[in-house]
């Protein structure tokens, strides 16, 4: 199938309302940030340290951006690094394994405040015990 004129427009019309797409993208050094911005007007400020591949990257690596022609993709050429810009609107900074691995992260942050409530809780009694249905009874 030969590419024309009217197959490309027809393409382009397939694709208005599909997504928000990237029109701008650069590295925030001062804030180590990836500033994205779409066509619907939104800028999307995401920390590097979330992104996959992206954590431990010097800024000469980082400040290298490239859109793909259709706005859906960002590609880091000296990481070789590619991110799906729509998917940050969804807060998916990588694969499903790097997914589980912040959230694994998030759940493991220690903190006063946490130490606090686990000192408060236990105090309570601590944890209530799980209560079997009695056809799950030994």
């Amino acid at each position: 199938m030969a590419i024309t004129i009217e197959s490309m427009a027809a393409a382009r019309k397939r694709g208005e309302g599909v997504g928000p797409c990237a029109v701008k993208a650069r590295y925030r050094r001062s804030i180590a940030k990836i500033e994205v911005e779409f066509d619907n007007g939104v800028t999307l400020a995401v920390p590097i340290a979330l992104i996959q591949g992206l954590d431990g990257a010097s800024d000469a690596e980082l400040k290298m951006i490239e859109i793909s022609p259709a706005g859906w993709g960002l590609h880091f050429p000296k990481l070789d690094v590619d991110l799906y810009a729509p998917a940050l609107f969804d807060g998916i900074y990588g694969s499903q394994v790097w997914m589980k691995h912040l959230a694994s992260r998030a759940g493991s942050v220690k903190s006063d405040a946490k130490a606090a409530s686990s000192r408060e809780n236990g105090k309570k009694g601590g944890r209530p015990r799980k209560v079997r249905p009695d056809h799950e009874q030994p």
